[in-house]
């Protein structure tokens, strides 16, 4: 197996960023002609001016909490496709709801991360992401034959038929959710099965805290976490130790810039995470994902020259990720507003043993007989993770206007 994935992520950073520009000013012809949104967004824009990043800086922030208005305004895609919606391989529609399409040619690019995990010819992947509703399973079956490697489309829960598939294929390697995998492995434990195959693992969909991290590792485990979205792909990989932080993908431009503006952030400063990518078919420029991080300084000891993550560190909003799923403000206030007298309400998430854990905190006089169970079901229904609902006194939460809070901690 090759120590890179293609000759890209070892050029210069001066033709990586001259390439990446020269995409851009073709992606931005292209979308103010062909995408309803960016004729408006970019009306007047000449591409041309737009060679460096003080001239990106320029231009205006299509922010990721803004899409399920404007799908809502211009269904189903907001405007933002190229295409007709009926023109598209697959439509997916995520929580929040976002709606995301895929088209003919792959565009996630996720096989970059995989390989840097270690994954390649021969190995077998166990693929916990779900197929269905959402992208991520298809995300990573690409991925899986980008990298040459073999797939069994696993997805989410059935922890008894994932211990079975490990045993009997002898699976090698894992991708899904960082906390997922413990619970399938300590499930083998317990049935006493033989997945000692499972050496690697590329894990995403929420962080990957150190303990969890050692877990894995004292189980002779190589484990590494990539950064991605269902809207632009791979963003960033890991490619060694968590000190290493992360490469930008070869096909990400990515900023980070002040939260609340598009203004970048002086070198190594904490800010918010903003990508451009380059699917003809759904141009996504200057994409604000609400994402924070920052950039590291020099190049990655792997030998990569792509510019390098701190991480994920944290949220520019309240929108926070658990189990693989987003879950958002608005989806809280629409669990509880149709139950009369019931006060604040707070979704709470925390982290034990490696497993995120949910509750929703809710003031009422009170518990109401059946109400619990109601707003226990609602929540799966809305944010499609389960938790516990937790009643509180009435003006007990605080008054901050916090409705998430995500009280996971990513430093031990």
């Amino acid at each position: 197996m090759s120590d890179f994935f293609d000759t890209l992520e070892t050029r210069s950073p001066e033709d990586r960023e001259a390439n990446l520009f020269e995409r851009l000013r073709r992606q931005l012809a292209h979308a103010a002609e062909n995408a309803p949104y960016y004729r408006r967004a970019l009306a007047g824009l000449d591409a041309e001016t737009i060679r460096d990043r003080a001239s990106l800086a320029t231009l205006p922030l299509l922010r990721k909490s803004d899409l399920p208005a404007l799908q809502a305004d211009d269904p189903p895609l907001g405007g933002l496709a190229t295409r007709e919606p009926g023109g598209f391989r697959r439509l997916f529609l995520s929580p929040g709801p976002i709606v995301e399409p895929e088209g003919e040619v792959e565009h996630w690019r996720m096989g970059r991360a995989l390989h840097a995990a270690g994954v390649g010819a021969g190995d077998r992947v166990l693929n916990a992401f779900a197929y269905h509703l959402t992208p991520a399973g298809i995300m990573f079956d690409h991925a899986c034959t980008a990298a040459d490697a073999a797939v069994f489309p696993g997805g989410v829960g059935n922890t008894d038929q994932q211990v079975e598939a490990i045993e009997r294929l002898r699976l090698t390697a894992y991708v899904g959710t960082p906390d997922f995998l413990k619970t399938i492995l300590e499930r083998g434990d317990a049935k006493g099965a033989d997945v000692s195959s499972l050496t690697k693992a590329l894990v995403t969909g929420g962080p990957l805290f150190p303990n969890l991290r050692d877990w894995y590792s004292g189980r002779g485990i190589a484990i590494r976490q990539c950064y991605a979205t269902a809207e632009l792909g791979l963003i960033a990989y890991e490619t060694g130790g968590l000190a290493d932080g992360m490469v930008t993908d070869e096909d990400a431009l990515v900023e980070i810039v002040r939260p609340g503006t598009g203004n970048p952030v002086e070198p190594g400063e904490v800010g918010e995470v903003v990508v451009t990518t380059f699917n003809p078919l759904y141009p996504l420029i200057r994409f604000a994902t609400g994402d924070m991080s920052a950039f590291m300084a020099g190049p990655s000891p792997c030998g990569r020259t792509a510019p390098r993550l701190k991480g994920w560190m944290g949220r520019a909003d309240q929108t926070t990720k658990v189990r693989g799923m987003f879950v958002h403000p608005a989806q809280v206030a629409r669990i509880v507003k149709l139950h009369a007298g019931l006060g604040r309400a707070r979704l709470v998430v925390t982290e034990e043993g490696g497993h995120d854990q949910l509750a929703l905190q809710v003031e009422c006089e009170g518990e109401p007989e059946g109400l619990a169970q109601t707003l226990a079901e609602a929540l799966r229904a809305e944010c499609r993770v389960r938790g516990e609902v937790v009643f509180v006194a009435p003006g007990s939460l605080p008054n901050d206007g916090k409705v998430v809070d995500d009280q996971r901690k990513l430093d031990g």
